[in-house]
């Protein structure tokens, strides 16, 4: 054989013998963790399911992660309502008279004392009202005197029954004009000081003058649609709910409710059912119900909106998260739990409800468990992406 032969048979050998060996080793299983450095500026994954992030990982700033809580397990979906005033702790002041504004005493959020002046109002019907009283009390002394003369003269016979008759009667239709004068005046006199012809109005309850609608030099009359001024005890409301046919059995008198407000976020207020509506609405077939609301420190106020949800009678407490915490996957939901600082475990939960909102946890989590709130999708998109 030629040298030249040679040489390339040994050659091609050697290539031949250097595929077979890479390819061994390719096939070698490996006894090292599955760990590795992400792309992504200090992360690595060591799972599957597990995300690790250095503690000044930039994307741990666009995370947000809460602690589950447990709560009351509720009976129904959260409920349109509104909050309102408590009507048995609330007045309205109505002017009993026509007239003009004088002088306002009381403004919007003053709080005032069972009789406290309110608005000094000049009316005339007040010098009216005052002058008719004092006619028909003179008047009636007047035919007083007449049917005490009459009385005697007839019981003398010296004057016939019909002028005696005739003084009776003048008697009793006096009587009952000074009874008219009177009960119209003491109706101005009501929740109210005469001066004059000057009228005072006062506050009928305690509490805070929530609502003011006049000016000073105002007209106002008697048969106003307007209250004048509307106070109430805020510590007291109600929340009027709107409930649907379809949940009327499972609602009760005393019942628990749990009311959440968008200008307290994450917050819940308790409530009690106090009323249930008599008939439906024919159009959106709905009931009311009232609630007893609690409102110490007045943080809330009337005509806010609300959610409100049914709380069932037993005492079984359910885990709720946000639904910004769920990943769906197919028929399965997962959430990233907080296992460690910077440890992010993708886990599987079960479902039992879910709102517009919240959704209601049965498996795979409990009460304290720190959770990514915001943020859920893009971890899993990012977990997705590494595999």
């Amino acid at each position: 054989m030629k040298p030249t032969s040679l040489r390339k048979a040994i050659g091609a050998v050697l290539l031949l013998s250097a595929v077979g060996l890479t390819y061994t080793l390719m096939r070698m299983p490996t006894t090292q963790p599955t760990t590795h450095q992400s792309a992504s500026v200090g992360k690595t994954i060591s799972d599957r399911n597990i995300l690790h992030f250095a503690p000044n990982a930039p994307q741990l700033a666009y995370l947000r992660i809460q602690a589950v809580v447990d709560v009351p397990e509720p009976a129904s979906e959260p409920l349109p309502a509104r909050i309102a005033y408590d009507e048995d702790h609330t007045a309205r002041v109505h002017s009993p008279v026509a007239g003009r504004v004088l002088r306002i005493i009381a403004q919007p959020g003053d709080k005032v004392a069972a009789g406290q002046p309110l608005v000094w109002l000049d009316s005339p019907d007040v010098g009216s009202a005052l002058t008719d009283a004092a006619k028909s009390e003179a008047d009636l002394r007047q035919k007083k005197f007449a049917y005490e003369r009459a009385k005697m003269l007839f019981d003398s016979q010296v004057s016939a029954r019909k002028d005696f008759e005739m003084a009776e009667a003048d008697l009793s239709q006096s009587r009952a004009e000074a009874r008219r004068a009177a009960l119209k005046l003491h109706n101005f006199l009501q929740g109210a000081t005469i001066s004059g012809e000057r009228i005072a109005l006062r506050a009928p309850i305690a509490g805070i003058v929530a609502e003011r609608q006049l000016n000073p030099g105002a007209e106002v009359r008697p048969d106003a649609p307007g209250p004048l001024f509307v106070i109430t005890e805020p510590a007291h409301l109600w929340a009027i709910v709107d409930l649907p046919e379809r949940d009327l059995a499972k609602v009760h008198t005393g019942q628990a409710i749990d009311l959440e407000l968008d200008a307290f976020p994450e917050e819940y207020f308790s409530a009690r059912v106090s009323m249930i509506g008599a008939a439906l609405d024919a159009n959106s077939r709905r009931i009311q119900i009232r609630c007893v609301l609690p409102n110490p420190g007045h943080r809330l106020k009337p005509e806010m909106f609300a959610r409100a949800t049914l709380l069932a009678d037993t005492r079984r407490r359910v885990l709720r998260v946000p639904n910004g915490a769920l990943v769906m996957t197919g028929l399965h939901s997962f959430v990233f739990v907080e296992t460690a600082p910077g440890v992010l475990e993708k886990r599987p939960v079960a479902i039992s409800s879910e709102g517009r909102d919240y959704a209601i946890i049965t498996d795979g989590l409990k009460a304290g468990d720190r959770i990514v709130t915001t943020g859920a999708l893009l971890l899993n998109s990012e977990l997705s992406g590494e595999r």
